[in-house]
């Protein structure tokens, strides 16, 4: 029985429960298959089917990522304007078409047009798919239901990864445009889940215009965005400089990154809900975040040990050090979660989800150029700094988003102190009703 009971809570951990929450992971897992395969296979699809250089590749997304940076803002203030399922919906379309013309570029010219314009629609759609989801549902389950649709992410991802070895494997040109319509058509079954799911109430629209970039001088808020971004280095210190160590610095098998990064989507497909806990109120996410913090310095004080053992006493290390930062990677996002669903008012939330962005994406700028000389260039000896560095910014998490609590949002006129009352006694409630339904325990 103990056993039967201990199955049926990690089903409930993984397999979302029926209703809106599933609706929405199965969108997901739909977009992710295609998303994924994609992914794996771009880098020769580029420089094969298209016949472009390496340099141009990188050229091309490197613009296309300072563009996306600088539209992140005013595109989600687009959600606040037209709706969040709309633009959804119009940005999955355009997606389709454009990975449907993908094929068909001539040159660094289309290519670098493409690349640019998928990369606003990303942008795009990406905040308007949050911003359905915390719109749509109670306060009690967003957070478990995004954490339940990164589960389902991490599943497509997976399984488009695997489709993509058998495209690399017969290596041919109609394989890999075959490959991009495939991940076309899968935007279009999403297009069409999106459009099934239930209407944004018209309540949560804006109701009077304010500038789209009006968010960026809510310092506070802001504050804590950037704080997020440095602690969402976990996904640097993970694919880009836990490899690069192992290689460098360790005796261990090349074979051990690959199994490395399956565990990391194996714990996050059976833990993220569970971590997600707890993270649905204010001072939750605070906490969540703090957690992130602390984990990611432990791993910068495990991984460089494993410089100095060898044979399976270094394997042990590397495994260890990698289930610490994907437990890091885990509280995190559920905190960053419980940020962007508490924070913003209603009706400009996807312009503050948009600005909450900026932290994440300036990380993807910074983070792997720096931490890489930090940790892997230094010999070993930068890990103690940025040990350092991780556990400041996680004992700087609660009371900065307590200071962001305190202040009133865009459209808020309510002083301070009133307001962060207001919101305390909203998470107070939202987590009252949590426990009630027994919300949490999913």
């Amino acid at each position: 029985m103990g056993t039967r009971d201990t199955i049926r809570t990690a089903v409930r951990h993984v397999v979302p429960p029926a209703g809106l929450t599933r609706a929405l992971a199965v969108q997901a897992m739909v977009y992710a298959v295609g998303h994924g395969l994609f992914m794996a296979g771009s880098a020769v699809f580029f420089t094969r089917a298209l016949g472009l250089a390496p340099t141009q590749v990188g050229l091309g997304l490197s613009i296309a990522a300072g563009v996306s940076l600088l539209g992140t803002v005013p595109l989600g203030a687009l959600t606040d304007r037209y709706g969040a399922q709309r633009v959804w919906l119009v940005g999955m379309f355009a997606e389709a078409v454009l990975f449907g013309a993908y094929p068909f570029v001539g040159g660094f010219a289309g290519f670098l047009a493409v690349v640019v314009a998928l990369a606003v629609v990303d942008a795009t759609t990406g905040v308007a798919r949050q911003v359905y989801s915390i719109n749509v549902l109670r306060p009690e389950e967003r957070v478990t239901a995004l954490a339940y649709q990164r589960s389902a992410l991490n599943v497509g991802f997976g399984l488009g990864a695997v489709i993509s070895g058998v495209v690399l494997a017969v290596d041919t040109m109609a394989a890999y445009r075959g490959m991009v319509w495939f991940n076309a058509v899968m935007l279009l079954v999403t297009a069409a889940f999106v459009y099934r799911l239930p209407r944004v109430p018209a309540a949560t629209r804006p109701t009077e215009k304010t500038s789209r970039l009006a968010v960026l001088r809510d310092r506070p808020f802001m504050a804590v965005s950037l704080l997020c971004g440095l602690l969402m280095s976990h996904g640097t210190l993970y694919l880009v400089v836990l490899p690069l160590w192992v290689l460098s610095h360790t005796d261990a098998p090349r074979t051990l990154i690959a199994a490395l990064v399956l565990l990391n989507t194996i714990l996050a497909v059976l833990l993220q809900v569970r971590a997600s806990r707890g993270a649905d109120t204010v001072a939750g996410a605070g906490r969540a975040l703090r957690t992130g913090g602390l984990l990611i310095a432990l791993f910068c004080l495990i991984l460089p040990v494993s410089a100095l053992t060898g044979g399976v006493a270094t394997v042990v290390v590397l495994v260890g050090a990698a289930v610490v930062l994907t437990l890091a990677e885990l509280v995190q996002s559920a905190g960053a979660w419980g940020i962007t669903s508490t924070l913003p008012p209603a009706a400009h939330r996807g312009a503050y989800v948009g600005a909450f962005r900026l932290g994440g994406q300036f990380q993807n700028l910074a983070a792997p150029a720096g931490l890489t000389a930090l940790g892997v260039g230094t010999g070993g000896w930068g890990w103690l700094p940025m040990a350092g560095l991780f556990a400041a910014a996680a004992l700087a998490a609660v009371p900065m988003v307590a200071w962001a609590d305190r202040r009133p949002r865009l459209g808020e006129a309510a002083p301070p102190a009133e307001q962060g009352e207001a919101q305390r006694s909203r998470a107070a409630g939202a987590m009252s009703s949590a426990t009630g339904s027994g919300t949490v325990d999913r």
